[in-house]
């Protein structure tokens, strides 16, 4: 979210993204290293050094960092082996498909959610919540 915040401007410290997010570094190096090899992120080495976006926070999804960082959007597992779970198991057939339908509606919100949605910087109207509201 900092690199989102300050894309634009001069790189940002690891030091300084940790402070920003109450995240340790060493976990953070971590993390950057891999959005760095994913080519999300770039670094600079020196004085002036640091870390900053490859891309524009609009062209960056959610679900492109949470399966490089987590892998899979869901906590039910990747799609296609949700799908081979329906086939394979009959008496859980229907529980299956309402995880493929959960994580179907998950991917769908992370893969049109950008960095830039959720730092503010979007140009992009946000749909409000579907539901009902509350009394």
């Amino acid at each position: 979210m900092t690199l989102g915040r300050r894309y634009g401007t001069d790189t940002v410290k690891i030091r300084d993204i940790a402070l920003d997010s109450n995240l340790p570094e060493k976990f953070l190096e971590l993390i950057l290293l891999e959005m760095k090899n994913a080519r999300i992120v770039e670094s600079v080495r020196g004085a002036k050094g640091g870390y900053r976006l490859r891309r524009a926070p609009a062209e960056i999804m959610l679900s492109e960092i949470i399966r490089l960082v987590d892998g899979p959007l869901a906590p039910f597992g990747d799609a296609d082996q949700l799908r081979s779970l329906i086939i394979s198991d009959p008496d859980h057939r229907a529980l299956y498909g309402v995880f493929l339908q959960v994580r179907d509606a998950a991917a769908k919100i992370l893969e049109s959610t950008s960095v830039a949605d959720i730092v503010g910087t979007s140009s992009k109207p946000r749909k409000a919540a579907s539901g009902k509201k509350k009394a």
